[in-house]
Protein backbone atom coordinates (compact mmCIF):
# COMPACT_ATOMS: atom_id res chain seq x y z
CA UNK A 1 0.00 0.00 0.00
CA UNK A 2 1.26 3.38 -1.12
CA UNK A 3 1.56 5.93 1.59
CA UNK A 4 -1.19 8.05 1.63
CA UNK A 5 0.09 11.96 1.99
CA UNK A 6 -2.32 15.04 2.74
CA UNK A 7 -0.94 18.36 1.71
CA UNK A 8 -1.95 21.46 3.57
CA UNK A 9 -0.49 24.92 2.73
CA UNK A 10 -2.07 28.22 1.78
CA UNK A 11 0.18 28.16 -1.06
CA UNK A 12 -0.68 26.92 -4.06
CA UNK A 13 2.31 26.99 -5.66
CA UNK A 14 4.32 25.31 -2.63
CA UNK A 15 1.46 22.43 -2.71
CA UNK A 16 2.46 21.89 -6.33
CA UNK A 17 5.98 21.79 -5.97
CA UNK A 18 5.70 18.87 -2.98
CA UNK A 19 2.92 17.34 -5.19
CA UNK A 20 5.67 17.01 -8.06
CA UNK A 21 8.38 16.04 -6.06
CA UNK A 22 6.26 12.91 -4.07
CA UNK A 23 4.02 11.68 -7.21
CA UNK A 24 7.84 10.99 -8.78
CA UNK A 25 7.60 8.64 -6.05
CA UNK A 26 6.35 4.73 -6.58
CA UNK A 27 5.57 4.39 -2.78
CA UNK A 28 3.54 7.60 -2.09
CA UNK A 29 0.69 9.09 -3.53
CA UNK A 30 -1.32 12.51 -2.91
CA UNK A 31 -4.52 11.15 -1.21
CA UNK A 32 -5.80 14.78 -0.84
CA UNK A 33 -4.95 18.97 -0.54
CA UNK A 34 -6.42 21.67 1.55
CA UNK A 35 -5.61 25.30 1.78
CA UNK A 36 -5.63 26.11 5.64
CA UNK A 37 -6.66 23.95 8.57
CA UNK A 38 -10.21 24.19 8.42
CA UNK A 39 -10.78 23.03 5.10
CA UNK A 40 -7.85 20.21 6.09
CA UNK A 41 -10.13 18.93 9.15
CA UNK A 42 -13.30 19.02 6.60
CA UNK A 43 -11.52 17.07 3.94
CA UNK A 44 -10.22 14.50 6.46
CA UNK A 45 -14.01 13.58 7.17
CA UNK A 46 -13.78 11.46 4.30
CA UNK A 47 -10.33 10.95 3.12
CA UNK A 48 -7.84 8.39 4.28
CA UNK A 49 -4.47 9.66 5.25
CA UNK A 50 -1.60 8.52 6.51
CA UNK A 51 0.73 11.48 6.79
CA UNK A 52 0.29 15.56 6.58
CA UNK A 53 2.58 17.86 5.50
CA UNK A 54 0.82 21.30 7.43
CA UNK A 55 2.06 24.63 7.10
CA UNK A 56 1.80 26.59 10.46
CA UNK A 57 0.38 30.22 9.37
CA UNK A 58 -2.68 30.09 7.43
CA UNK A 59 -6.05 31.84 7.73
CA UNK A 60 -9.40 30.85 9.37
CA UNK A 61 -7.85 27.77 11.35
CA UNK A 62 -3.74 27.45 11.41
CA UNK A 63 -1.96 24.62 12.05
CA UNK A 64 -1.30 23.99 15.45
CA UNK A 65 -4.97 24.18 16.16
CA UNK A 66 -5.77 21.67 13.12
CA UNK A 67 -2.65 19.42 14.46
CA UNK A 68 -4.16 19.39 18.12
CA UNK A 69 -7.77 18.43 16.72
CA UNK A 70 -6.15 15.90 14.51
CA UNK A 71 -3.86 13.90 17.09
CA UNK A 72 -4.97 14.67 20.19
CA UNK A 73 -8.42 14.32 22.19
CA UNK A 74 -10.36 16.22 24.08
CA UNK A 75 -8.10 15.14 27.33
CA UNK A 76 -5.35 15.82 25.45
CA UNK A 77 -4.64 12.21 25.22
CA UNK A 78 -2.85 11.38 21.40
CA UNK A 79 -5.82 9.77 18.80
CA UNK A 80 -4.69 5.89 18.15
CA UNK A 81 -5.00 5.38 14.01
CA UNK A 82 -4.64 9.57 13.61
CA UNK A 83 -2.62 10.82 10.88
CA UNK A 84 1.00 11.42 11.57
CA UNK A 85 1.39 15.00 10.97
CA UNK A 86 5.21 16.79 9.45
CA UNK A 87 5.25 20.78 10.55
CA UNK A 88 6.18 23.09 7.76
CA UNK A 89 8.19 25.79 9.30
CA UNK A 90 10.62 28.62 7.14
CA UNK A 91 12.78 28.66 10.42
CA UNK A 92 13.80 25.67 12.34
CA UNK A 93 13.13 27.75 15.86
CA UNK A 94 9.94 28.65 14.97
CA UNK A 95 7.97 29.06 18.07
CA UNK A 96 4.82 27.56 16.10
CA UNK A 97 6.65 24.39 15.03
CA UNK A 98 7.37 24.22 18.81
CA UNK A 99 3.55 24.61 19.60
CA UNK A 100 2.68 22.06 17.52
CA UNK A 101 5.18 19.35 18.59
CA UNK A 102 3.29 20.27 21.83
CA UNK A 103 -0.12 19.48 19.85
CA UNK A 104 1.16 16.41 18.69
CA UNK A 105 2.43 16.56 15.58
CA UNK A 106 5.48 13.83 15.01
CA UNK A 107 8.35 16.63 13.66
CA UNK A 108 8.74 19.54 11.81
CA UNK A 109 10.24 20.26 8.42
CA UNK A 110 12.07 23.27 6.82
CA UNK A 111 10.31 24.52 3.39
CA UNK A 112 13.65 24.53 2.02
CA UNK A 113 13.32 20.81 2.92
CA UNK A 114 16.13 18.60 0.08
CA UNK A 115 13.29 16.35 -1.93
CA UNK A 116 15.36 13.44 -0.75
CA UNK A 117 14.91 14.40 2.85
CA UNK A 118 11.31 15.18 2.37
CA UNK A 119 10.67 11.94 1.07
CA UNK A 120 12.96 10.20 3.80
CA UNK A 121 11.12 12.19 6.29
CA UNK A 122 7.28 11.18 5.70
CA UNK A 123 8.73 7.14 5.00
CA UNK A 124 10.19 7.89 8.34
CA UNK A 125 7.11 9.25 10.14
CA UNK A 126 4.52 6.76 8.40
CA UNK A 127 6.97 3.46 9.88
CA UNK A 128 6.33 5.06 13.35
CA UNK A 129 9.59 7.67 14.10
CA UNK A 130 9.98 11.43 14.48
CA UNK A 131 11.87 12.79 12.05
CA UNK A 132 13.40 15.51 13.99
CA UNK A 133 16.16 14.33 16.23
CA UNK A 134 15.72 14.91 20.15
CA UNK A 135 18.61 17.03 20.57
CA UNK A 136 17.23 19.21 17.56
CA UNK A 137 13.46 19.56 19.86
CA UNK A 138 15.69 20.09 22.97
CA UNK A 139 17.52 22.84 21.26
CA UNK A 140 13.72 24.26 20.42
CA UNK A 141 12.47 23.78 23.70
CA UNK A 142 15.53 25.93 25.09
CA UNK A 143 14.69 28.38 23.26
CA UNK A 144 11.00 28.45 24.01
CA UNK A 145 11.32 27.11 27.80
CA UNK A 146 10.50 30.48 29.60
CA UNK A 147 7.02 30.10 28.42
CA UNK A 148 6.34 26.62 29.76
CA UNK A 149 4.34 26.07 33.06
CA UNK A 150 6.80 25.52 36.64
CA UNK A 151 5.78 21.92 37.74
CA UNK A 152 3.61 22.90 40.91
CA UNK A 153 5.18 19.09 42.71
CA UNK A 154 8.17 17.05 42.85
CA UNK A 155 9.18 17.15 39.20
CA UNK A 156 7.78 14.74 37.12
CA UNK A 157 6.64 12.32 40.23
CA UNK A 158 3.24 11.60 39.22
CA UNK A 159 4.46 11.16 35.41
CA UNK A 160 7.05 8.46 35.74
CA UNK A 161 4.96 6.46 37.99
CA UNK A 162 4.05 4.24 35.49
CA UNK A 163 7.54 2.90 34.97
CA UNK A 164 10.29 0.61 36.58
CA UNK A 165 13.18 2.22 37.35
CA UNK A 166 15.17 1.01 34.67
CA UNK A 167 12.70 2.53 32.25
CA UNK A 168 12.85 5.68 34.28
CA UNK A 169 16.51 5.52 33.55
CA UNK A 170 15.96 5.30 29.89
CA UNK A 171 13.32 8.00 29.88
CA UNK A 172 15.59 10.73 31.18
CA UNK A 173 18.08 9.84 28.61
CA UNK A 174 15.59 9.85 25.86
CA UNK A 175 14.71 13.09 26.95
CA UNK A 176 18.15 14.69 27.03
CA UNK A 177 18.65 14.01 23.49
CA UNK A 178 20.63 10.73 23.84
CA UNK A 179 20.00 7.86 20.69
CA UNK A 180 19.29 4.24 21.53
CA UNK A 181 23.04 3.56 20.53
CA UNK A 182 24.51 6.50 22.79
CA UNK A 183 21.76 5.13 25.69
CA UNK A 184 22.96 1.55 25.09
CA UNK A 185 26.76 2.47 25.58
CA UNK A 186 25.75 5.25 29.14
CA UNK A 187 23.68 2.05 30.80
CA UNK A 188 25.92 -1.04 29.53
CA UNK A 189 23.05 -2.53 27.61
CA UNK A 190 22.02 -3.59 23.84
CA UNK A 191 20.73 -1.31 21.51
CA UNK A 192 18.32 -4.15 20.72
CA UNK A 193 17.11 -3.62 24.43
CA UNK A 194 16.75 -0.36 24.64
CA UNK A 195 14.36 -0.26 21.82
CA UNK A 196 12.37 -2.49 23.71
CA UNK A 197 12.67 -0.08 26.84
CA UNK A 198 11.80 2.95 24.73
CA UNK A 199 8.62 1.55 23.03
CA UNK A 200 7.30 0.41 26.26
CA UNK A 201 8.11 3.52 27.71
CA UNK A 202 5.89 5.45 24.92
CA UNK A 203 3.50 3.12 25.25
CA UNK A 204 3.00 3.27 29.02
CA UNK A 205 2.46 7.50 29.24
CA UNK A 206 0.51 7.90 25.82
CA UNK A 207 2.72 9.28 24.01
CA UNK A 208 3.46 8.49 20.30
CA UNK A 209 7.50 8.84 19.45
CA UNK A 210 10.80 10.45 20.99
CA UNK A 211 9.96 14.26 20.45
CA UNK A 212 7.02 13.54 22.35
CA UNK A 213 9.10 12.23 25.40
CA UNK A 214 11.47 15.35 25.11
CA UNK A 215 8.39 18.07 25.71
CA UNK A 216 6.92 15.76 28.15
CA UNK A 217 10.25 15.74 30.31
CA UNK A 218 10.65 19.75 30.11
CA UNK A 219 7.27 20.43 31.01
CA UNK A 220 7.27 18.27 34.09
CA UNK A 221 10.78 19.53 35.41
CA UNK A 222 12.25 16.81 34.25
CA UNK A 223 14.63 18.49 32.23
CA UNK A 224 15.64 21.95 32.51
CA UNK A 225 17.01 24.48 29.78
CA UNK A 226 20.28 24.26 29.12
CA UNK A 227 20.83 21.06 30.73
CA UNK A 228 23.88 18.87 29.16
CA UNK A 229 23.61 14.97 28.67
Amino acid sequence: MPIRVMLVDDQELLRTGFRMVLQSQGDIEIAAEAGDGQQALEVLRTAEVDVILMDVRMPRLDGVQATRRICLDDRGTPIEGAPRVLILTTFDLDEYAFAALKAGASGFLLKDVPPTELVAAIRAVHGGDAVVAPTTTRRMIDRFAEVLPTPASTPGSAVLGPLTEREREVFLLVAQGLSNGEIAARLVLSEATVKTHVGRILAKLGLRDRVQAVVLAYENGLVRAGETP
